[in-house]
């Protein structure tokens, strides 16, 4: 014991580092665990899109979208979501696969349509980036599905 006081003491910048990344794994595991949502593999996105007929909504600004998107997906930027929430159709409980460039959007416009009372949620694990790395289909071009 007497040896770890004396680490810590000598390397506090380490210990510090340790405890902070230990704090925000355990955070991110305890978030994983309460999202009413789920990631998904650009593969098994295209098995939920093909075999229950899911609404793909991209959260990516226009700019972004209109240099490739998915089939058939609904342009909302994640800022607008909120107030554009209607434009997504079927019911609030058929799945929605949410994408965005590379995931980090996503999740937060997943957490907004659980709010909204969505039930049937998903986020493409690493966005269109995950997307376009598995070569599979863009579409370019500005129009989009309303």
């Amino acid at each position: 014991m007497e040896r770890l006081i004396e680490f810590v003491l000598n390397h506090y910048l380490l210990s510090l580092a340790l405890a902070v990344v230990t704090f925000l794994l355990i955070q991110d595991l305890f978030e994983s665990f309460t999202n009413n949502f789920k990631s998904l593999s650009p593969m098994l996105a295209i098995v939920k899109m093909n075999s229950q007929g899911a609404t793909i909504l991209d959260v990516r600004e226009p700019a972004e979208f209109s240099k490739g998107h998915i089939e058939d997906a609904i342009n909302i930027p994640a800022g607008k979501i909120e107030e554009q929430i209607s434009q997504l159709s079927g019911s609030k409980s058929s799945p929605v696969i949410v994408v965005c460039q590379t995931g980090t959007r996503s999740v937060p416009a997943c957490r907004t349509l659980t709010k909204a009372g969505f039930t049937d949620i998903y986020t493409i694990t690493g966005g269109m980036q995950s997307w376009e790395d598995n070569k599979l289909p863009i579409k370019a071009g500005k129009k989009q599905k309303a």
